[in-house]
Order: C-alpha cells, then structure tokens, then sequence
C-alpha cells in the first residue's frame, strides 16, 4: 500500500475568492477565516474572498492568506477520513505542512507568517531585487552562471529548484539582469521574470531571518505528529529545535522542491494531495514523477472527487 503527502502551496498560487465556496457551506471552514481575521486584527478574509487582487498580492498579506485556506480546506479534508504519513510545503507552505503535522498552532502561524511577509517585504527596498525563472538549463550549469555574476559585484542565486529543468534565481534585480543574460547565451530555453516584490531564498533576506527567529522564538513550537520535508535540506524534520531553526534557514536558502518530491518518492509515497489554492505543486510532482497520483483540493467539487477517489481506491 502506498502512502500519501498533503503538498500546500506557496506564494504565486493566491487568488481573489480562494475557499470562499467552502466557507459559504461549511462552518469549520469559515471558522479558520474567522480565527485568522482575529489573530490579525484586521479584516484578511475580506481581502481574500473579494480583492482586489493588488492588496492581496502584498507579501504580508498573501502569506497569511494562503496559510489560512490551506488550513481551512485540510480541515475539511481530515473531516472526510483523509490523513497522510507525510507533509510539505514550497517555502510559506512549509507554515501550512507543519500547522497540519500539529508543530505550530494555527493562530501562531498565521502571525507568523504575516511577520515574515513584512520582514521579507522590508528587508530590500521595492525595485532593488527580483527572482526569474530559468527554463532548459541543469542547475550545475547555472550554479556558474550565478557564480560569475555574483563574483563580478551583483549578488545572485539558485532560488528554487522546482523539477528537472526549471530553476528560479534571486537576488539584486542587476544580478539576476546580468544571470538571465548570460544564461541565454549559455543555451537557457526561456526565461520568465517573476512577479515578486523582493528577491526571496538569497543571502539578501538574512535581516528578515534575524527578525523572524525573534518571532519563531516568541511562539511555541512543538514535535511533529508526523514528519514534514524540509525545504532546506529536503529531508524529515520532527524534532521542535530543528523546525524552527530550518524555518529561519528556510529565508534565504533555495528551496529544493524536486529533491523534496524525490525523497518523498523514496519513502514509498504514491499520493500526493495538494491543498488549498493552484495546483502548480501537482505539476512539479508530475514532471518529477509522471505516474504519481496527484489530486488538487480547492472547493466543493474537487474536494467531492478526491474524496470519493480515495475512499474508492481508484
């Protein structure tokens, strides 16, 4: 028998009116909007279910967002019987993964993650950084890339590595300028620049992880019910002390997304269930493992179906 992974997404997968179909029909669900809007001291769930798409887009405000339909959308998924042997989640949704491994209470995340949406948004004025996607290229290859530039002045990275062939780079927007350039000479197939506020996952965001720990430090984070894959190393995390040094770590170091898949793969995991918004993470398992079963749950439809998927055994 194999086993199954709950994957929750990270920022990009956002839009205006995720889980509000749910919230409308279930009071557990609108219960977790309800708690974040609380903890926050602001109207979010306003913000996520009606726009506009600009304020929701905001780091400080995505990250909560997402964290809080994940959550939300799980709960009902754990109502159905569902349960997985392991989580992850792409950067923020490493929040989500551990508030489903029970480590971090849901009311401490959802400040924390709105903490880090504003220490990331701060720590490198608006138009100094960026992050691009880098399509066709090995990450060797554009490990020197970035190497060369970084070395000649301007600071930049491997970001994540989502699958075999698509890499994202971050760092000061000449940088990532100069390493998009020059990994199109090198052969690169395309390159997208990506909508972002700051450049995310580099050296650049180790002010933001100082702030951070102070708030990792304030709330309490326990043991894991069960083992979530760290972004960092790719490997299970458990124990409290290393989840929250991994979640500082986790700031400005890649995310190595197709070596999570990978390890999870290796320890026998055949399902994987993506929560709550998009369905990009089911995507990248596809292109790291074709025959992988993968299943989106977003609202009353999809939840229907994969329930009724696994529950069938199909």
């Amino acid at each position: 028998m194999g086993k199954t992974a709950f994957l929750f997404p990270g920022q990009g997968s956002q839009s205006v009116g995720m889980g509000k179909q749910l919230a409308d029909e279930h009071e557990v669900v609108r219960r977790y909007f309800e708690k974040a809007d609380e903890r926050l001291a602001f109207p979010l769930s306003d913000i996520i279910f009606n726009g506009p798409a600009e304020t929701l887009k905001r780091t400080e405000n995505t990250q909560p967002a997402l964290l809080t339909t994940s959550i939300a959308v799980l709960s009902l998924l754990q109502e159905h019987g569902i349960e997985a042997d392991y989580a992850a989640g792409h950067s923020l949704g490493e929040y989500s993964a551990l508030v489903a491994a029970g480590a971090i209470a849901f009311d401490d995340a959802v400040y924390a993650v709105r903490k880090r949406g504003l220490f990331m948004e701060e720590a490198v004025p608006a138009g100094e950084g960026t992050m691009a996607a880098v399509l066709g290229m090995e990450k060797e290859e554009l490990s020197l890339v970035t190497k060369e530039v970084t070395e000649g002045g301007h600071l930049v990275q491997l970001a994540n590595l989502n699958c075999p062939g698509q890499i994202v780079i971050s760092g000061m927007a000449r940088g990532v300028e100069k390493a998009v350039k020059l990994a199109k000479e090198k052969g690169a197939r395309r390159v997208i620049p990506l909508e972002v506020s700051g450049p995310f996952h580099s050296d650049l965001m180790k002010p933001a992880a100082d702030q951070l720990r102070s708030v990792l430090d304030d709330i309490t984070i326990s043991d894991a019910n069960l083992p979530v894959i760290a972004n960092v190393t790719a490997k299970e995390v458990v124990k409290a002390a290393e989840i929250r040094d991994k979640l500082i770590e986790q700031l400005y170091s890649p995310v190595l997304w197709e070596d999570t898949v990978r390890r999870l793969l290796d320890l026998g995991v055949d399902t994987f269930i993506e929560i709550g918004a998009g369905n990009v993470l089911s995507g990248l398992v596809k292109k790291v493992e074709r025959r992988a079963k993968t299943f989106v749950v977003t609202d009353k439809d999809s939840l229907n179906k994969t329930v009724h998927q696994l529950k069938e055994g199909t």
